[in-house]
């Protein structure tokens, strides 16, 4: 690993390319990256410390936390809010957004994150992960609602990290999209997939299949297309790949294209669609389109969408550029 680029030196370099940067975004995502170290090491040891399991609690979706839920969002929270680079955070398990103190210095970024995405896979030793988001701020205010409730077109950056068998890291700043593997000896994130790029061909998708009866009819159309395999229209093959994962399945497009569908459906008229659009689908988006892949709800573009509140949830598909066109058309046909 000795040739290999760390985060810091990674950020650094690219700071350089804009003469104006104070370091001040340097320092905020080495804050994130900690955190991210730090719930690494939670998620590892399971329950060798006794985080596994149900909290007893609901956060404000109305989902059952799991023990890890909470810890990783008091990680997240602790790690950044002291820091001076914040002006507010938003997270996934508290209903309004976080303040900074007013003992602490107000910075010009707002963080949103999911503090473990795919918990319900924790107990079962399964890949689980943390999304995040950054947005400007007006300098040394107190942010209202509306400051957090930009368009996703407006990040300045967007990542997640993987804690699978290895820990990654996937980061864009709008430069394109790279990939970061955690050396547990020396504690640094090392630059392993520069780069990276979505094939536009795919032969594999990711979608749960039990809601097949509640999708809208273009939805319903694409998959049974792709199921009748070398004898349907398609003419070819296609493999099905779920981990109930957002951050695997967007991580497996990430390297080898794919796309991902969590469209709308009416299973639950309260919740026609099930990700959170602030710090699960805009990141993500980011991420993807960066890659050279698309992000649709079906309808429109995810990252043009003008969210109404921190929590609202959105339709997602997701991955190699041709076949989620298809699935647009789909939709315009209908």
């Amino acid at each position: 690993m000795s040739n290999k680029v760390t985060l810091t030196r990674f950020i650094i370099e690219q700071q350089r390319e804009w003469p104006d940067a104070s370091g001040t975004f340097t320092l905020l995502l080495n804050n994130i990256v900690t955190a991210c170290k730090q719930i690494a090491h939670k998620v590892s040891r399971g329950q060798l410390i006794g985080v596994l399991g149900s909290a007893g609690s609901e956060n404000v979706q109305g989902e059952v936390q799991k023990k890890l839920d909470i810890i990783t969002h008091d990680i997240m929270v602790n790690q950044l809010i002291w820091t001076g680079h914040l002006a507010g955070m938003a997270s996934e398990e508290i209903d309004d957004v976080i303040t900074i103190p007013a003992h602490y210095t107000k910075g010009k970024y707002l963080v949103m994150f999911d503090p473990l995405d795919g918990s319900s896979n924790i107990d079962v030793n399964l890949a689980v992960g943390t999304i995040f988001s950054v947005l400007r701020c007006r300098e040394g205010i107190e942010p209202t609602l509306d400051d957090f409730l930009a368009k996703g077109a407006e990040q300045v950056c967007a990542g997640f990290v993987l804690y699978g068998p290895s820990t990654m890291l996937i980061l864009t700043t709008g430069q394109g999209v790279n990939g970061f593997t955690l050396d547990q000896d020396i504690g640094e994130f090392m630059l392993t997939h520069p780069n990276m790029r979505i094939p536009e061909e795919t032969g594999e998708f990711a979608i749960n299949m039990s809601n097949h009866r509640f999708w809208e009819a273009p939805v319903q159309r694409y998959i049974d297309e792709c199921l009748q395999g070398k004898e349907g229209v398609r003419g070819k093959d296609f493999n099905m790949r779920w981990v109930a994962s957002f951050v695997a399945d967007v991580y497996r497009i990430l390297n080898r294209g794919g796309v991902f569908l969590y469209p709308l459906d009416n299973r639950d008229p309260t919740k026609p669609a099930k990700l959170r659009i602030m710090y699960e689908a805009n990141p993500m988006a980011f991420i993807i389109e960066q890659a050279g892949g698309m992000c649709t709800t079906g309808y429109e573009r995810v990252l043009d969408i003008k969210p109404s509140g921190v929590h609202q949830r959105v339709p997602v598909i997701l991955g190699s550029k041709n076949e989620v066109e298809r699935i647009i058309r789909y939709h315009q046909d209908a």
